[in-house]
């Protein structure tokens, strides 16, 4: 370690605030959402009743690929992997009772980011809520929706005009608000390597932030309020690492390149979730430990929040007891562990230093690669990131079945389980209640007028 690296202080190694948790712990935001509005408004309640800090919402697949409720496409889907929006009425349903000035939000949403950010400032215009003080985030990254997850709907080009005409916008009227969570969550999660995800995250950034300059936008405007979103999954110590090593490359990547001033512009600011796809079937209990030492990891490593994954979410959405113990695992840690009263405490260990170095050259040569390319726009449609988090998630799984990496409960130590594990289980009947609610509003309201509002648009 650099004697001159010091929490707080460029290039942010060791924590972007010299105090780190001793000040201010991490956000502690469980993902959460299925079903209707007032089912998934019930969760939020509950968890904010059980102490967490932040909302984080998950949407079903119609609402993530801008299809209603009652289209075609969506019959079996609605509310089953998130809450169910089609409407204005449905969002304000969704936050009943809860202040939005009040409360930071994440939404993890992206080819219709913008709609879902616009019904959310809706609802908070109508409680009385100063926009200008709204905080929270917006998903919005499209590019690891071609590379990991399929999400999108434009093609690569056109949807980033959509970012960053949202960059400009909530810079004016909600300037609190995180316009992007770049994320290699899902990168980590579709099989890629701790360097992979870190390269592939801020080649993404790099596009992002070029799109906006060459947009008009100045760097500083818009460039302390991009955040991240990382996986923190099972390697302990390279976990640890990984976020050592993504803050000091974004620090130097934000003065070096962009040049800018702002000295909160070069801060990764970033969002952890324990990594979904560590959690087995088999066991499911174990996943309780898999969970804690991935959310110490995330802490050790200098996260700004963070989501726990339940025990069961293997098998189904979280039950509320399995959603509370997670929680309470990150609680735990915050006021039991007594790792917050130190800011990096393991930096300066030799193997720590080490693997933070070894993450950041690694990365470093993956970024020149993508630049020679021509960025990752092209990097994409040559197919070179999704071929190499391919062959990285086959060496993983050749891994696990040649028995060289033990899953415990999978490969190794295996069981036979004397009953299956009671399992959260959506009510169809939400479905059918949701479709019939939309076929209501649409009746009511003045067709002629949303034709013609469409039309201008």
């Amino acid at each position: 370690m650099n004697a001159a690296e010091q929490p707080g202080q460029f290039p942010f190694t060791r924590g972007i605030y010299a105090d780190m948790y001793r000040s201010r712990l991490w956000t502690m935001r469980q993902y959460a959402g299925f079903g209707t509005a007032e089912e998934s408004n019930r969760r939020y309640r509950y968890l904010l009743s059980q102490g967490i800090t932040g909302l984080s919402v998950a949407f079903d697949l119609p609402t993530q690929m801008g299809m209603d409720s009652d289209h075609s496409l969506a019959s079996g889907e609605v509310g089953r992997v998130g809450v169910a929006i089609c409407s204005l009425d449905d969002m304000s349903r969704l936050f009943e009772g809860i202040e939005l000035e009040k409360i930071t939000t994440s939404m993890t949403i992206n080819a219709t980011a913008a709609i879902l950010l616009s019904l959310y400032v809706l609802v908070a215009r109508r409680q009385g809520a100063d926009l200008r003080k709204l905080s929270g985030t917006i998903q919005n990254d499209i590019l690891k929706e071609y590379i990991a997850r399929g999400t999108y709907i434009y093609p690569p080009r056109p949807a980033m005009r959509i970012i960053t005409d949202l960059f400009a916008w909530a810079g004016r009227e909600i300037p609190e608000w995180n316009t992007i969570s770049i994320s290699g969550y899902h990168i980590r999660e579709a099989g890629s390597t701790a360097v992979q995800e870190v390269a592939f995250t801020l080649a993404n950034a790099t596009a992002y932030i070029e799109a906006a300059l060459a947009a008009g936008l100045d760097i500083d405007s818009f460039a302390p309020r991009l955040s991240f979103f990382f996986n923190s999954h099972s390697d302990f110590l390279e976990e640890i690492a990984k976020f050592r090593a993504a803050r000091r490359l974004y620090a130097k990547l934000m003065r070096d390149r962009f040049r800018a001033r702002n000295p909160r512009s070069t801060m990764l600011r970033f969002h952890v979730q324990t990594a979904g796809s560590t959690l087995t079937a088999q066991q499911p209990d174990v996943n309780v430990v898999r969970v804690s030492m991935q959310a110490l990891a995330a802490v050790l490593g200098g996260a700004q929040s963070l989501h726990t994954n339940s025990r069961d979410e293997a098998l189904s959405l979280p039950t509320e007891e399995s959603a509370r113990l997670a929680l309470r695992t990150q609680q735990i840690i915050a006021h039991e562990s007594g790792v917050v009263n130190a800011a990096d405490p393991l930096g300066g260990s030799v193997y720590i230093e080490q693997l933070t170095d070894r993450i950041e050259a690694e990365a470093q040569t993956y970024l020149d690669r993508i630049d020679a390319m021509g960025g990752t726009l092209a990097a994409i449609e040559k197919n070179y990131v999704q071929s190499e988090i391919q062959n990285a998630a086959y060496d993983f799984q050749q891994q696990v079945e040649r028995g060289d990496r033990v899953i415990v409960g999978v490969n190794r130590f295996r069981q036979e389980e004397a009953e299956p594990p009671r399992t959260f289980r959506i009510d169809p009947e939400l479905e059918r209640q949701q479709v019939e609610r939309l076929g209501q509003l649409r009746a009511r309201r003045d067709g002629a007028a949303v034709k013609a509002r469409l039309e201008s648009l």
